[in-house]
């Protein structure tokens, strides 16, 4: 049975120490630049270059986040002079979000290795596989995922798993959230999330009728504590277990820690039948930090009333007596590596010491050992003198010490010699760790782009490589019009758009045209969207997990032979399910698959994505520097802030198997709508207010895109004709936008961005 790794959070180095103090296999840690929690304390340069080497003396990893998405110039001109160091030092490894920073690294520092962070949203065996392929080692899968859903990414690609087992739960699937981005600027796809999913909302249904007596933290789910599930969770297949907590106390990180080290040991000695936790620990757990109690989250269940906090999360009060006992046990003192040494003194040789951990030794010579002048030195003596480390990486575990009786050292020499030894030792361990010589910044990606074909290589095993599409070309940088594209998801809304001359190409939502096998709605839809000649796109599903995937096995020959124009996809389960069936139709990246820099693009585009959807959170003055000479911008929509496992509608009553609409007021009196997409079983919160660039043609110009969006969800006959009158008269027809036309709008991060 290989060993789990138990991996622990650290967001400074005081804490690397203690939790590898407490039985932290491997630590994961901030830099001072592009991890999701900019907030924390992280780690400077010269701190990150010595946890390296503490961790590596220690025989223990060191993974750095490199988990936000990179604008254009960080993309470029920061990140190989950010890493270099890190990699040369002999950083194990780096988790990585953005699809562009994957493919950089893989190509700038070949021997590191690369993690798919769990904001990737793996969702299954085709997106894991897909990420196998393009480079990532491990995956971090989402913390939705079920234990089969897990054992069947293992079972299929073979790939390294690593899965939370502690602490604070996201409401939203991590990578899909876009709530604190659009409400405060503060996006947690760059480190800064203000979890606005803490705040008291009321529910109200599509009357407007409260749900709820009062205000509730619905969008609150409580922490995760898997402890009691140790055996299933490595059985299942996970390599690494995920303390989640780089904002969180050292006493914090140390204690949890430890209590995990005490049950995974126990597992891996005595197995799933001895396996019990004792009572006590579960309260010392509780005490280190929970939300309102505790929840197993979703290993067993897809989602659940008891996992939400519903009142004000409030924190168990602390046990000042357990965290005392912490400090002195893990704060206070460093851990020493355990040695074994050999010293020889013998008259007229040069006094010998050996020190080795087993795998690796060392031998120093010191002066050499003369005759007793006076009194010998005394063998207890030498004993007592060398096995003085103090504040070193190392102790000895047993010193041996071959001696001529009648003979002097200055007690000075003894101290050097080991001085000098351990010294050697800890040059001896790092040596193997370090790089250099072999890395290489990639060159800046020439636009246009070249397309690859849209691979249908298998990454599974047991299946044939198959090639069926050739090269499509290249990208046209200029184009003299805009196209029009209009997403919809009601039939009212198609029949509006198709008596419309200027819509080029229309949409259709899968959460809307293929609820069921029954593909009929969906091949009428198309057949009108034909009918009034125009193209026809096909949008996947937000989220694409085992009981989606195997619902579009079965329709595949059905739906992939309706002869769309184009393919939206959402996430990377869809592209390795395209390109697990050689599909050789058009496919483009929604909004979900971020593109903030040429580089993520051109990765994508060598995968065979045609083209993509520019991202939510820049302002045009940083898509000045992104191409979007082939990307789609969208212009008017309620933008979807929150893609969620866990159901509103569950949460407040029995699960009615029924597509809904309620909405979330929120203290400033904002309602957002949330729609429950029960045929793949998530929810969707939208926006309060649409977005709308009606009033910022000169700025969307300015940055070329290849097409315009509007997207249309729970708008009626009325409104969707509203909105498609001002796009006629702004975009079609050059006129004017008057301030008065309309007010309850929002410009997204069209003006302002992110940090």
């Amino acid at each position: 049975m290989k060993a789990i790794e138990l991996l622990s959070p650290a967001g400074a180095y005081p804490i690397l120490k203690a939790v590898i103090g407490a039985g932290a296999d491997a630590v994961y840690v901030g830099g001072p630049a592009f991890g999701a929690r900019a907030y924390a304390d992280n780690f400077s340069k010269e701190e990150l270059l010595e946890s390296i080497d503490y961790a590596h003396i220690h025989n223990r990893k060191v993974y750095l986040t490199v988990n936000t998405l990179l604008k254009e110039r960080e993309m470029e001109e920061q990140l190989f002079d950010y890493l270099l160091p890190y990699y040369e030092q002999g950083l194990d490894a780096v988790i990585v979000q953005d699809f562009g920073v994957l493919t950089f690294i893989r190509e700038a520092f070949p021997q590191l290795s690369i993690h798919a962070s769990t904001q990737m949203t793996v969702t299954g065996t085709d997106g894991a596989a897909f990420l196998q392929k393009q480079g990532a080692s491990r995956i971090v899968t989402a913390r939705e995922l079920s234990f089969e859903e897990i054992q069947k990414i293992k079972s299929d690609t073979g790939v390294e798993i690593e899965s939370f087992v502690h602490g604070a739960l996201c409401y939203c699937y991590s990578g899909e959230c876009l709530l604190s981005s659009m409400l405060g600027g503060r996006s947690g796809n760059r480190g800064r999330c203000a979890q606005p999913c803490r705040l008291p909302y009321e529910v109200l249904n599509a009357a407007g009728e409260r749900l709820t007596k009062e205000a509730t933290h619905i969008l609150s789910p409580k922490d995760l504590c898997t402890i009691g599930m140790i055996p299933q969770l490595a059985e299942c297949g996970i390599d690494s277990f995920k303390i989640e907590g780089r904002m969180k106390q050292a006493e914090y990180a140390a204690g949890v820690t430890s209590i995990y080290r005490k049950y995974i040991d126990l597992y891996e000695q005595y197995g799933s039948e001895a396996f019990q936790v004792d009572k006590n620990d579960e309260k010392k757990l509780e005490s280190l930090g929970s939300r309102s109690g505790f929840t197993t989250g979703y290993y067993t269940r897809h989602n659940g009333s008891d996992m939400i906090t519903f009142s004000k999360p409030n924190h168990t009060k602390t046990d000042e007596k357990l965290h005392e006992t912490i400090r002195e046990t893990y704060l206070q003192k460093d851990i020493q590596r355990k040695i074994k040494g050999n010293l020889k003194l013998f008259c007229g040789k040069n006094a010998t010491l050996s020190v080795g951990t087993g795998e690796v030794e060392v031998q120093i010579l010191g002066e050499p050992v003369e005759a007793a002048q006076k009194k010998p030195l005394d063998k207890n003596t030498v004993s007592e003198k060398m096995q003085k480390t103090g504040n070193t990486s190392f102790i000895f575990d047993s010193l041996e010490i071959e001696m001529d009786d009648d003979i002097f050292v200055p007690i000075g020499q003894l101290n050097a010699l080991r001085r000098a030894a351990l010294h050697a030792l800890e040059e001896k361990l790092l040596e193997d760790t370090r790089r250099s010589g072999m890395a290489e910044k990639p060159k800046k990606p020439v636009l246009p782009f070249t397309l690859n074909a849209l691979s249908s290589v298998s990454y599974l095993e047991n299946e044939k490589s198959v090639s069926r599409r050739p090269d499509i070309g290249i990208i046209n940088v200029k184009t003299a019009e805009f196209t029009t594209t209009v997403s919809v998801q009601t039939y009212e809304q198609l029949a509006c758009v198709c008596k419309t001359d200027y819509a080029t190409r229309i949409c259709l939502d899968a959460d809307t045209f293929l609820r069921t096998e029954d593909t009929s709605d969906l091949q009428k839809a198309y057949q009108s969207i034909t009918a009034a000649g125009k193209e026809a796109y096909f949008i996947l599903p937000v989220i694409f997990r085992e009981h989606t995937r195997q619902r579009y096995e079965r329709l595949y020959d059905t739906v992939f032979t309706i002869p769309f124009d184009g393919i939206i996809v959402k996430n990377y389960e869809e592209i390795g399910f395209l390109q697990r069936h050689a599909y050789i139709g058009t496919v483009m990246a929604d909004h979900d698959l971020y593109t903030y820099s040429n580089r993520t693009q051109e990765a994508f585009s060598k995968c065979g994505i045609c083209s993509n959807t520019v991202p939510l959170e820049l302002n045009y003055k940083e898509l000045r520097h992104r191409d979007c000479s082939n990307s789609e911008l969208f212009i008017y929509g309620y933008l979807p802030l929150m893609v969620s496992a866990g159901c509103i509608f569950k949460s407040l009553r029995k699960c009615q198997k029924k597509e809904s609409l309620c909405y979330l007021k929120d203290r400033y009196g904002k309602h957002f709508a949330v729609r429950n997409y029960c045929t793949d079983c998530y929810n969707i919160l939208y926006n309060s207010s649409p977005l709308a660039l009606f009033g910022m043609r000169q700025e969307v110009e300015s940055i070329h895109p290849k097409s315009l969006r509007m997207q249309f969800t729970t708008e009626s006959v009325k409104e969707t004709e509203k909105i498609l009158s001002f796009f006629e008269k702004i975009y079609i027809q050059k006129g004017k936008w008057e301030q008065n036309d309309w007010k309850d709008y929002t410009n997204g991060h069209m003006k302002r961005g992110v940090e």
